[in-house]
């Protein structure tokens, strides 16, 4: 029986969300870059450990202010989410914190949560604008994960997308336990 799990990626707008939804899905990446209006889907099987595979159905939720008020459907029913922010643009990161403040308001369930730092690639040329220790502590407080990515390279797409799916099937297993102690 194959697991199958909503995911959403979240984030403001411009920092890489569909990028990353591209690469790890068509393993491409293009440097034209497309607006997400509302939202996009794209599902992926995934091995999680040998021969365990789990579906993601993918929701990118555009991040533009002006689909905001869409969010609270786009959210519901999701099991686990990718919060990405700009490495190269330190004020992705505060509204990034926001983009996880409101979904957290809307999403009933604590859900598995990545923080994604996303195109790492550009840090040679741009040298580092984020402290990445305040991003770890921040992680850190909001029991999330923190994984830096580039979407233009693909290092560490594949890893973050693996580290979501596996806390959200330890979460069903916890669930699972729970329900048989509680009957």
């Amino acid at each position: 029986m194959e697991l199958s799990f909503k995911v959403i990626i979240i984030g403001p707008g411009a920092v890489g969300k569909t990028s990353l939804l591209n690469r790890f899905v068509h393993n491409e990446f293009s440097l034209k870059y497309k607006l997400t209006i509302g939202v996009d889907f794209l599902t992926k099987s995934l091995e999680y450990e040998p021969e365990k595979f789990v579906k993601l159905h993918i929701w990118d939720i555009g991040g533009q202010e002006k689909f905001k008020f869409l969010h609270r459907s786009f959210y519901e029913g999701a099991f686990g989410a990718l919060i990405v922010f700009d490495l190269s643009r330190h004020q992705t990161f505060s509204s990034m914190k926001e983009w996880l403040s409101e979904m957290r308001s809307i999403v009933i369930n604590d859900i598995p949560s990545v923080i994604l730092g996303n195109k790492s690639d550009l840090i040679p040329e741009i040298g580092q604008t984020i402290d990445r220790k305040e991003v770890e502590e921040y992680a850190k407080k909001e029991d999330c994960l923190y994984i830096e990515t580039s979407a233009k390279t693909g290092d560490n797409v594949e890893k973050a997308f693996l580290e979501l799916t596996r806390r959200m099937v330890k979460k069903i297993g916890k669930l699972v336990t729970k329900s048989k102690e509680d009957s």
